[in-house]
């Protein structure tokens, strides 16, 4: 079963890099986008800046997790951070996506906080929808990107769809593509989950146990056109149903009581 432990692993020991750190006493800003990356140093520009074309008139800070990437990718982070609102931190050792968003988001000085992969292939542009739907219905909510359209192999593609059949039928999560690395929600909500390896797979059944909403907003994908995919289908595809029977399980020993105010 999956730890609710919110430390972060023993492996995921922090190597200072750039101006990144703990969230730092200052004035919070309306959103942090956090983007977990490993080995993609080819990305790492061409996001960052098509980042701040989208959110010029928004306060923001970008936030890169370094999860123990083996190429260039440290060196990219430190040349886009000269020019732009970006802060890094690095993992030591690959802990995982999960662990590499928990790390980011515990980092972050945003009231919101906005999640993308940094592979390129999800668009930014979504970004500013899919905030501004999160502060107008506002309230514990988390606002998942929904990929209509992939732009991934059918192998992808059809993996992908039964998993989350099963996963739908099992949690009840009524979302249709938890898949997608893009959401927006509020720090404090985040914060509040319990956290383990790949929870960021199933972060709308994770956020509906805390008592909050999920509602999905149809975003764009795109094809994937530099450095190479970190994760195997079939792999991904093991792990995530062994993952599901874990949240399940949570899911049925967490009863969420409804307080009233005292005299």
């Amino acid at each position: 079963m999956p730890s609710a432990d919110t430390q972060a692993p023993a492996a995921a020991v922090l190597a200072p890099v750039g101006a990144a750190g703990p969230a730092p006493a200052a004035a919070p800003l309306p959103l942090s986008v956090v983007i977990p990356v490993r080995n993609e140093a080819p990305n790492i520009a061409p996001l960052v800046a098509e980042i701040e074309a989208v959110l010029a008139g928004t306060r923001h800070e970008i936030i890169y997790v370094d999860d123990g990437s083996t190429d260039d990718t440290a060196a990219a982070l430190r040349a886009v951070a000269v020019a732009a609102p970006v802060r890094f931190l690095r993992h030591r050792q690959s802990c995982g996506q999960s662990a590499a968003v928990v790390t980011g988001v515990k980092a972050a000085r945003g009231t919101w906080i906005a999640t993308l992969d940094g592979d390129g292939q999800n668009d930014p542009a979504d970004i500013p929808r899919l905030l501004a739907r999160a502060e107008r219905e506002g309230g514990v909510i988390l606002v998942a990107g929904h990929r209509v359209t992939r732009r991934d192999s059918w192998v992808k593609r059809r993996s992908s769809r039964i998993a989350n059949a099963v996963r739908a039928r099992l949690l009840r999560d009524d979302t249709p593509d938890t898949g997608c690395g893009l959401k927006v929600f509020p720090r404090a909500l985040f914060l509040d989950l319990p956290h383990f390896d790949h929870m960021h797979r199933f972060l709308p059944a994770l956020v509906l146990r805390q008592g909050g909403r999920v509602v999905s907003e149809p975003v764009n994908h795109r094809p994937r056109t530099r450095g190479a995919s970190n994760y195997g289908t079939l792999d991904r595809l093991a792990v995530s149903l062994f993952d599901l029977v874990g949240v399940a399980w949570l899911q049925r020993r967490w009863k969420r009581p409804v307080v009233d105010a005292g005299e």
